[in-house]
């Protein structure tokens, strides 16, 4: 895999071109939705599978090594025709040589609530687990599904199911008081994990994956031992226990959102940890990067601190936001999906900036009465910086939020540094 960021005046052609490949295998790989309009700044996977690179205007042997993933000094040694490494000129033939690593595999776990047959066909290869989102209790303990998916497709793509369990509301949001139910009532939770039981049996599940958000406080402990009776009673009939988590930077962070959130109890108790280390820019909030990379770290620093590395699968976001300038309080931003994102860009002439703090592109441009907005999404670059987490830190793998919608371009950046772990 390269990558390659669009500059003043290139076109496809002439960038497939460079990287003797064809124009239309870059677009299928970007899903340009106008590949007539680049935006300056924007990040393209160049699907080239030759071994030699010809020199263009502005390389420099370093930063052709970047884009292979090579290091200087592996490029150097491969290349002994080339004297000085500070000169090379626009024409000269440069080897790439092999990467030459062992890639680790790695558990790919993907949220989905509607996601159409033809977008699961092309994403299932590249999980491990696909949570549909999700069964959601009710008072009781009674199970109701919200997804709408083909799930027959995943066992064709030797990709596993979890039986996503949630504390949501029929209307939306997630609710304090259903999870205080299960999780303190004996009678709803015995419901609770007998229809468990029975869906499980009946559906060709790999396991559980529970998704219990905006638990108050004094049902932290009450929460822990739920998951210790869970997760005992689904091992004994061969079933695997996911949960997810809030991104906590210490075990005192107070908020409904974290404070219920145990990770040393989950770490002990489960089998996988999803952390949602996304929404630092989320619907409601000022713009910014919705998982900045400074901030991930820090969620995982803690994380590894009190839970097996290898436990932990890392969240990534699946999308981006649109917001209007200046941000006030109770306006709303505006979801699109990184493919929309970048075609935005093309549509407003705005040309795509990558903040290096937060290791993730955006822009801004105007409106048609006038309003400014700015736009946080992902691309190449980005979650390259993340998955390059996953090996820093020992980590299990990832999960994705959501996958709804095709992100081509993520799943070329994953199996250029992984390989995807299947348990059927």
């Amino acid at each position: 895999m390269e990558l390659y960021v669009v500059k003043s005046g290139d076109t496809i052609y002439q960038i497939a071109r460079r990287y003797s490949t064809s124009a239309d295998g870059i677009i299928f790989a970007n899903q340009l939705q106008n590949p007539s309009v680049l935006s300056v700044g924007q990040a393209l996977i160049i699907p080239n599978h030759e071994t030699r690179r010809t020199v263009s205007r502005g390389d420099t042997l370093y930063s052709i090594a970047r884009s292979h993933g090579v290091s200087p000094q592996r490029l150097i040694a491969a290349n002994p025709h080339i004297t000085d490494p500070n000169r090379i000129y626009p024409g000269q033939t440069v080897a790439i040589p092999a990467d030459g690593r062992k890639m680790r595999e790695i558990i790919v776990n993907g949220y989905a609530t509607n996601a159409a047959d033809s977008t699961l066909n092309a994403t299932l290869p590249y999980l491990t687990f696909l949570s549909p989102f999700s069964y959601r209790s009710d008072l009781l303990g009674n199970l109701t599904p919200t997804f709408n998916l083909n799930l027959t497709l995943s066992g064709g793509q030797r990709t596993a199911n979890l039986l996503t369990l949630t504390n949501l509301l029929e209307a939306g949001g997630f609710s304090s008081q259903i999870a205080h139910a299960v999780l303190t009532d004996q009678t709803v939770q015995d419901t609770f994990l007998e229809n468990a039981e029975a869906l499980l049996r009946h559906g060709g599940w790999y396991g559980v994956n529970v998704d219990f958000e905006y638990v108050y406080q004094f049902d932290r402990d009450s929460y822990n031992q739920f998951l210790r009776r869970l997760t005992q009673r689904m091992h004994q009939l061969g079933y695997i226990v996911v949960t997810a988590l809030a991104p906590k930077l210490s075990d005192s962070q107070q908020g409904l959102l974290y404070s219920a959130h145990d990770y040393a109890a989950h770490g002990q108790t489960v089998d996988y940890v999803v952390l949602m280390t996304y929404e630092w820019g989320y619907t409601y909030g000022p713009a910014m990067a919705v998982a900045p990379i400074n901030m991930v770290r820090r969620v995982l620093d803690y994380a590894t601190q009190v839970m097996p590395a290898g436990k932990i699968l890392m969240g990534v976001p699946n999308y981006g936001y649109d917001w209007t300038l200046p941000f006030v309080q109770g306006t709303a931003a505006r979801s699109l999906t990184n493919i929309d994102a970048v075609t935005l860009a093309g549509q407003v002439g705005a040309g795509i900036q990558y903040d290096q703090a937060a290791q993730s592109p955006f822009f801004r441009y105007y409106d048609g009465d006038g309003r400014q907005h700015e736009v946080w999404f992902e691309d190449a670059r980005s979650l390259r910086a993340k998955y390059a987490l996953v090996d820093e830190y020992g980590l299990a793998g990832v999960s994705f939020w959501n996958l709804n919608h095709l992100f081509r371009t993520n799943f070329i950046v994953l199996e250029s540094m992984f390989h995807v772990e299947k348990v059927l």
